[in-house]
């Protein structure tokens, strides 16, 4: 069963726990990692005027762009974003709005669904961007997955996570690393729709 990983990162950091959430994964037998990042919206001028933004679609140059056929392939789908204002990035939503035919279709419906999140402060929005791409998702028919508590890093990282997703907290300047407690969280997303995607494709 392929595992869909669909991101946005402007810095890069979305893409790093793009990487955990597809190790978790890969620790599921029978489950396989897709990672793809969505079409980049802001001006190539302004990417251009920008080392930390050019540093960042460098680090990405080499992942395809998602298409139709992912989402249609996947038996499970992570979506991450960083927040915006507390809320999905444009870029992030703007493929989500692009799904309506796999929508008529009915082609998502009983897929299992997870969202990771990076925000630059501490009470950035993690929460409220995930709950808020949540109503999309069950539009869509997928069934929501987070992180349980029996991960117990959730009780003590210092850094992002909670039993919605997994978060991370990349500092006003983007440069802060995901942090081993972020990481552990990130895996355990991976974990979870694999196994309990597998679970749903034998019923």
């Amino acid at each position: 069963m392929k595992v869909l990983i669909v991101y946005y990162s402007t810095y890069g950091n979305v893409f790093k726990m793009a990487k955990f959430v597809a190790e978790g994964v890969r620790e599921i037998k029978g489950a396989e990692p897709v990672i793809r990042k969505v079409q980049e919206l802001i001006p190539a001028s302004v990417i251009e005027s920008r080392e930390d933004m050019k540093a960042g679609r460098e680090m990405q140059k080499d992942i395809p762009q998602v298409t139709l056929d992912d989402f249609r392939e996947a038996g499970a789908i992570a979506f991450g974003t960083p927040t915006r204002f507390g809320n999905v990035s444009a870029q992030l939503k703007n493929q989500i709005d692009q799904l309506t035919s796999l929508w008529f279709a009915g082609e998502l419906e009983g897929k299992t669904a997870g969202i990771f999140v990076s925000t630059a402060s501490l009470h950035g929005g993690q929460e409220t961007t995930i709950l808020t791409l949540m109503a999309p998702l069950l539009h869509l028919g997928m069934i929501l997955v987070g992180v349980p508590y029996s991960v117990k890093e959730l009780f003590t990282t210092q850094g992002g996570g909670s039993p919605y997703g997994p978060g991370h907290i990349a500092g006003q300047d983007s440069q802060r690393e995901i942090d081993q407690h972020e990481a552990i969280i990130c895996r355990a997303l991976g974990r979870r729709l694999a196994e309990i995607g597998l679970r749903l494709q034998k019923k």
